[in-house]
């Protein structure tokens, strides 16, 4: 069951990859040219789209990390422009001087950082010394751990070098699992002057739901910095991680958040939209081109294929309606019904040709097949002229002149006798080959006057089929074929009978035609012998009798020629009407003739083809 389902299936591939039909093959190529347009021009807005979409989309992805470094810096100048306003002021010039416990109560404390909006902060003197540093929490309550790592973070930077000829600046420090915004500055008067006593730091937290508020983004903070900017990208999201530079510069955090991919979203869409309403608009121009193509050429030709079939089957050649049209279809009828009319002209010459042509063909026919038949004949007269007596007469005669008399020794007269008898067996032996030979003869003169009857009989009528025996007429042939040429020729066939229909005379004909052929192929081949081999196949309807010699063959491509009037595939010999007939004879008798052969010295097949008994019966039955 699989199998057949494989042969089917693998049977409407071919069908499909080589239709037999016009209208077919033309649907095809235009589902061909409507598939290769529909992918080219889907390529093409996608090398046009896509490219412009992606360069928006980096466009995007740059405007949100510009953003996020502005937001990151608007953070922290915040807190640097609170360190200055306590860095050029006079209270806490004065307090680097003097620390006093009221400049800490009332500025210091952490309702005066809370209202800065800071979680630290921080004295440091010109030597690095920590003046004084505290760290809150949202709730106001110090930090001791928190302070600690200032101190330490504070410990570890190079405030000199950092602030340089500036008198404030700002950077972002990570200070254990926290990020802050920090802000310096120099500790001066209000006006600016003096020579700066030491340096204040403030320093704010930034957390993750913060930098989401100044993003408008769900951002978070990451703790692994990056080196620069990075970039994932899913299929309808895309996640941007901007490192959070510290004050050498250098990335202390990151800043990750997740955005949609709207640009790229809104591309694909345009694409599809695109591609689709091309695709579209393709598929109607190809349906409009194939009816119109149905409309213009097919049905036309459609048209003069039904009048060609009725043509065929009725033999009439009938002209084809004129249906008014000027282009190119309407030329095609016009050149039909012109190629009509000269057929018809020409049918009517052939017919008149035909009977005298006939008449003609069929004499040459019969000359040419008791030449054939008189051949054995002649082949026997010769074997019997040219052979030598089997026993010298007169030494024979005096042998047995010798016997009579009385006075010879014993073992003389039974030598003469032994010789005596020797010679009259010989001489009778050497009679019986004569008669045989007298027989084959008289058959291939019988058949000589079966031919010329045969001929008279049906000069003007179709042969006459009957059931004859295959396995006869073969055997027949092949002992006349034995003594018809000058090469020793073997036959096999089957002994079992193959009844067949046909006309038997005309059937003992061909057979003797294809014999002699294989004959002359034999002696051409430059063999002394050769063997001609006849097998027999049957169906239902049709027997297939194979005649193959090992002679000299023929090339394939002039197969097509040998059955052509005159043709002959050796040039020493004239004639080439043996062929011709018998492919003409076996039409007649309703079956075929066809010669095979792989090339020269290959030898070659005579192919008979003729219609069963049991195929008749059926058919007249019905």
């Amino acid at each position: 069951m699989a199998a057949h389902v494989r042969r089917h299936v693998g049977t409407r591939v071919r069908a499909l990859r080589n239709p037999r039909s016009l209208g077919a093959r033309l649907v095809l190529i235009l589902t061909l040219v409507g598939a290769g347009g529909a992918v080219a021009i889907a390529l093409l807005l996608a090398s046009i789209i896509t490219p412009s979409f992606g360069k928006l989309e980096r466009h995007s992805v740059d405007a949100h990390v510009e953003r996020t470094h502005a937001a990151l810096a608007e953070y922290a100048n915040k807190v640097e422009s609170a360190v200055k306003d306590y860095g050029d002021w006079n209270d806490s010039y004065e307090y680097m001087a003097h620390p006093s416990a009221t400049f800490e109560h009332e500025s210091f404390s952490p309702l005066a950082m809370a209202n800065l909006d800071v979680n630290a902060m921080a004295y440091v003197g010109i030597d690095r010394r920590i003046v004084i540093a505290r760290w809150i929490d949202e709730a106001r309550r110090d930090q001791p751990k928190m302070r600690a790592r200032l101190v330490g973070s504070i410990e570890g930077l190079d405030l000199p070098r950092l602030l340089s000829t500036r008198s404030s600046t700002s950077f972002y420090a990570r200070m254990g699992g926290v990020v802050a915004a920090v802000g310096v500055a120099k500790v001066r008067r209000s006006d600016g002057t003096g020579t700066p006593r030491g340096y204040v730091l403030m320093a704010r937290e930034i957390s993750s739901r913060q930098l989401a508020e100044l993003l408008q983004l769900n951002a978070v903070i990451d703790l692994t910095p990056t080196a620069g900017e990075v970039v994932q990208q899913s299929r309808a999201r895309m996640t941007i991680t901007v490192p959070i530079a510290g004050a050498d510069g250098q990335p202390v955090a990151s800043a990750r958040f997740t955005v949609p991919r709207e640009v790229t979203l809104l591309g694909r869409r345009m694409l599809l939209l695109a591609i689709a309403g091309s695709v579209l608009l393709l598929l109607v121009v190809l349906m409009m081109l194939r009816r119109m193509i149905g409309r213009l050429v097919l049905a036309p030709l459609a048209r003069v294929e039904r009048h060609m079939e009725r043509v065929r089957a009725s033999g009439s050649l009938a002209l084809l309606e004129d249906d008014g049209r000027r282009d190119e279809i309407g030329s095609l009828g016009l050149s039909f019904n012109g190629m009509l009319t000269q057929l018809k002209d020409l049918r009517e010459q052939i017919e008149a040709q035909s009977f005298a042509l006939g008449r003609s063909e069929s004499a040459v026919a019969v000359m040419h097949n008791v030449r054939n038949a008189l051949s054995p004949i002649s082949t026997v007269i010769s074997h019997g002229i040219n052979r030598a007596a089997p026993v010298d007469q007169a030494m024979l005669a005096r042998a047995a002149e010798e016997l009579g008399k009385p006075d010879i020794p014993a073992a003389r007269r039974e030598k003469l006798a032994a010789f005596v008898r020797a010679g009259v067996a010989a001489m009778e032996t050497a009679r019986a080959e004569q008669v045989e030979q007298l027989g084959i003869g008289r058959d291939a003169l019988g058949h000589v006057l079966d031919i010329i009857g045969q001929q008279q009989a049906a000069a003007h009528e179709r042969p006459q089929l009957s059931v004859c025996d295959m396995t006869d007429v073969i055997a027949q042939n092949a002992t006349i074929a034995r003594y018809s040429g000058k090469v020793q020729i073997g036959f096999s066939y089957p002994a079992e009978p193959c009844p067949v229909l046909a006309n038997r005379v005309i059937l003992s004909q061909v057979v003797g035609n294809l014999f002699a052929n294989a004959g002359e192929a034999i002696a051409a081949a430059g063999r002394s012998g050769g063997r001609i081999a006849v097998s027999f196949a049957r169906d239902d309807e049709h027997v297939t009798v194979r005649i193959s010699d090992d002679g000299e063959g023929f090339d394939p491509a002039v197969g097509a020629t040998l059955f052509q009037r005159g043709y002959s595939t050796r040039a020493h010999k004239s004639g080439g009407l043996g062929l011709h007939w018998c492919a003409n004879s076996m039409t007649a008798m309703e079956g075929a003739l066809r010669l095979e052969s792989d090339g020269r010295g290959t030898g070659a097949r005579a192919i008979l083809t003729l219609r069963a008994p049991a195929a008749i019966e059926m058919d007249a039955a019905a």
